[in-house]
């Protein structure tokens, strides 16, 4: 009996569509890359606000569809002492002014069911966290509001074990997701990035988008602690990402890392945001398309 191995990768059609004041953001087959990013938490209306005006006129000086992403909340902290972010009622105002302001879609993390709704009247995409990523009533609540849904893909999941996500959302009759990679466990307090996870999430039917910017923090030691990541590493895991195939990036990026609130160790400094994003054009140009790559399909 002759034995065959598989050689290539075929991806399904995949979409999200995210409309805007200015129109879509589209995500996936045949479209170009976009890019999540922004602060990790609302450190403060007017850092979030800075950021989200920088941000704005980068990406449309660059074509890149942008998402802006900051939490209203961030529940998974390491000490009951540091800033969990400004809660629900004064965050969600402050992305709608974002929302409103600039014409982009806004994004941030949902912890609990009995905050959906009143999240989803605030923002364009609802973000389950990595670690909520299989809590059934979370992910069915999320679905439910016809909102573009983010999952964050689970350190402790493999990718394939993703479909479970998108089935519960496909139940509910929402086909607006996106997956998202960030480090999976490997020993203690460290994270790996494979980048096959990539495709594999791709065959579940949803755009992929990749975050190097948890991949890169340390656990263990205080994110206000320099020691507490290695942001260094940030360029070679997203240009990794966007030659591997990655629909879309997640950047938490920040005026002065540093002097974030939270994942200061490990956030891109907005410095250097507008290069990063120029590489990962030039080698998503020189790929082609996700397809491209699985198929070793050369660019004509």
């Amino acid at each position: 009996m002759e034995k065959k191995r598989i050689e290539t990768v075929e991806l399904p059609q995949r979409k999200c569509v995210i409309k805007t004041a200015r129109g879509e953001i589209r995500i996936g087959s045949g479209e170009g890359l976009s890019v999540i990013a922004g602060p990790c938490v609302i450190d403060s209306e007017d850092l979030i606000m800075r950021t989200a005006r920088a941000l704005t006129e980068i990406t449309q000086r660059l074509g890149v569809g942008l998402i802006f992403k900051s939490s209203y909340e961030k529940d998974n902290r390491g000490s009951e002492k540091n800033w969990r972010g400004p809660m629900a009622e004064e965050g969600l105002k402050i992305l709608a002014k974002v929302r409103k302001e600039f014409g982009i879609p806004v994004l941030s993390d949902i912890h609990r069911t009995e905050d959906v709704n009143k999240a989803a009247e605030y923002l364009d995409v609802l973000q389950i966290p990595a670690y909520m990523c299989q809590q059934t009533s979370l992910v069915l609540a999320c679905g439910q509001t016809g909102k573009t849904v983010n999952v964050k893909k689970g350190q402790f999941l493999a990718p394939e074990n993703m479909d479970s996500a998108v089935s519960k959302l496909s139940s509910v009759g929402n086909k607006n997701v996106l997956l998202t990679e960030r480090g999976a466990c490997f020993g203690y307090n460290r994270l790996v990035a494979d980048m096959r996870s990539i495709p594999v999430m791709q065959q579940l039917g949803a755009p992929v988008v990749f975050d190097a910017t948890h991949v890169v923090r340390l656990y263990g030691i205080s994110s206000a602690d320099p020691a507490g990541g290695e942001p260094r590493f940030v360029p070679h895991l997203t240009l990794a990402a966007v030659a591997a195939g990655a629909d879309a990036l997640f950047l938490e990026t920040h005026p002065d890392p540093m002097s974030a609130k939270c994942d200061a160790a490990s956030q891109l400094a907005l410095s250097n945001f507008e290069n990063l994003m120029k590489m990962a054009i030039a080698v998503r140009k020189a790929v082609g398309t996700p397809e491209n790559v699985g198929m070793m399909s050369p660019v004509q």
